[in-house]
């Protein structure tokens, strides 16, 4: 596609974005672009708080448009973006957070505000307003013997339309909601951390739900094994928001099959790119370079490799909106 094609704000970042973190974001965009033409299928994954960025307002089309094939995310964004779909209007914007004084921080504790930066989710109508439904599917499918994923009851939840009477945003904006539809496969490691995942273990310790009838990190690694041997012809790439479990967990999945299950024609990831503001120091690996991964069996050296040394929040939507043609 000719870039007389591309909408404006495409436009915009190939004729400015030249040089240093914003030639970075031009060719990560550009190369994820020609993984898709080519039929390369594309993992993301989204650490931070990108659901409670709204981040789901442009990738809930990412995800409609078939630009991303996998999904690997933290316990939380699984759910904020249910919560901010659910709960929008309670939500406290709180510009000044830089300033806020310990004693004005208990003060949002004990009105039921949790805050990320400088937005607090309200605990009542966002956290309550989906254990209700949860906690149904959870019990309904433990009654009979059934077995699934944290985001698969997520998606039966949002699928029934339990949640319906409670939508506060529209609906298209929903990253989830449009997996959920797709069917996407997605990976969830250590969802445990997370406030549905704590409150699932609170059903566990007071007898009310076994632990066993939320499948288990193993069996995503499995899982996610499975699923990169059935998809990796055309090649696989990983695009990385950020750092933490949601990029490390499922980036091993290339070295555990070819080392560990001896599936030594296993393909290494074949595009990665980063968007990271973590420090390249004192063995960070969130922050390390891409390079590093060739020592590990999860990138070859031809992989084309990118690090964004830049908030995601900005620096995402932007590179979704050139493969959007936005």
């Amino acid at each position: 596609m000719s870039m007389k094609d591309k909408g404006a704000i495409s436009q915009f970042i190939e004729k400015y974005y030249l040089h240093f973190n914003a030639a970075s974001v031009v060719d990560a965009a550009k190369a994820y672009e020609t993984q898709i033409d080519k039929g390369s299928k594309m993992l993301v994954s989204l650490a931070g708080a990108m659901s409670t960025a709204e981040l789901g307002k442009i990738f809930a089309e990412m995800i409609r448009q078939d630009k991303v094939h996998i999904v690997s995310c933290t316990g939380a964004n699984l759910e904020e973006d249910i919560m901010n779909l659910v709960a929008h209007s309670h939500y406290k914007r709180v510009p000044n957070y830089r300033d806020l004084t310990p004693q004005q921080e208990w003060d949002l504790l004990e009105q039921g505000l949790n805050r990320v930066t400088d937005t607090c989710i309200p605990e009542e109508e966002a956290f309550r307003r989906l254990q209700q439904h949860i906690f149904k599917i959870w019990k309904d499918a433990e009654e009979k013997g059934e077995r699934y994923f944290p985001h698969e009851f997520m998606y039966k939840m949002l699928l029934s339309g339990v949640l319906e009477q409670h939508y506060e945003i529209d609906i298209k904006d929903s990253w989830m909601y449009a997996a959920a539809k797709a069917n996407l496969p997605m990976v969830v490691p250590g969802w445990e951390d997370s406030t549905m995942g704590n409150i699932f273990a609170s059903y566990v310790m007071k007898g009310e739900l076994k632990a066993s009838t939320m499948k288990s990190g193993i069996e995503y690694m499995t899982f996610l094994a499975d699923w990169y041997i059935d998809n990796s012809e055309n090649g696989i790439g990983f695009f990385q928001i950020g750092g933490g479990i949601a990029g490390d967990f499922p980036i091993c999945v290339v070295p555990m099959l070819y080392q560990d299950m001896e599936r030594t024609d296993t393909p290494f990831w074949n595009y990665f790119c980063q968007i990271s503001d973590s420090t390249t120091s004192y063995g960070s690996y969130s922050g390390a370079v891409p390079n590093e991964k060739i020592t590990w069996g999860k990138l070859d050296i031809d992989t084309p490799k990118f690090i964004i040394e830049s908030d995601a929040t900005i620096v995402a939507p932007l590179i979704f909106a050139y493969l959007l043609d936005m």
